[in-house]
């Protein structure tokens, strides 16, 4: 999504309040970074604008998503919500939410469940702003287009900055393939996997569920109803 500027004045020749249909949109330069207060301030003005800014300052505008992506995410969160509601002790976000990470970037995954303690030690102002911290675990659906933000090969790259940012667990979804790649962290949590044992990404083909395992216990996540849509 292109981010529309505020609105005119008279004296710039465009009226107040015009609607931002009827404004151009803010074209901006490649070689443009941000810091972080500079980003939130943007997306401030630009309350309707979809948008990520990766470790280096630079500002990624996403496309917002379609039908059949925001009603397979619908479900999914449903689910989520559902198991923290019982299990306790999580808390769930969904798209709408930019964590700020410890490089400095700030994503958005479509779904993320963080522990209810590592939220609850976040200040009141860290909670209403961008979170500093990186989910335990990360969900992205991509869409059939493998270009753009949305596309399989973006989002390996944002699953890959969540791995190394310390996200426990990643679920990288793909509704038309009927098929997951799962992220674990580089050290597992389950001290049985062994200290330092990296573990690979894995996909499974024609997945019907997902098993939070010992990152999230107790979570089993029905794919089979999320690629219904």
């Amino acid at each position: 999504m292109t981010i529309a500027p505020p609105a005119a004045t008279p004296a710039t020749g465009s009226p107040a309040g015009a609607p931002a249909s009827a404004l151009a949109p803010l074209l901006l330069p490649p070689e443009l970074r941000l810091s972080v207060e500079q980003f939130a301030l943007v997306c401030e003005a630009n309350p309707e604008a979809v948008l990520e800014l990766m470790a280096d300052g630079q500002l990624i505008t996403m496309t917002p998503t379609g039908g059949e992506t925001g009603r397979r995410n619908t479900r999914l969160l449903a689910q989520l919500q559902a198991w923290a509601d019982s299990q306790g002790g999580w808390v769930v976000f969904d798209s709408s939410t930019g964590f700020r990470l410890p490089d400095g970037s700030v994503l958005s995954p479509d779904a993320a469940v963080v522990r209810q303690e590592r939220w609850q030690a976040l200040s009141p102002e860290q909670r209403r702003g961008f979170p500093p911290l990186c989910p335990d675990l990360v969900i992205e659906l991509a869409s059939a287009s493998d270009a753009g933000p949305r596309g399989s090969e973006a989002l390996r790259r944002k699953m890959a900055l969540y791995r190394v940012n310390g996200a426990q667990l990643g679920w990288l979804l793909f509704p038309e393939e009927r098929a997951v790649e799962i992220w674990r962290a580089t050290t597992p949590a389950d001290p049985q996997a062994g200290e330092g044992a990296a573990l690979e990404t894995q996909r499974l083909e024609n997945a019907t569920e997902l098993d939070g395992g010992a990152v999230l216990p107790g979570l089993v996540l029905e794919v089979e109803k999320i690629w219904a849509g």
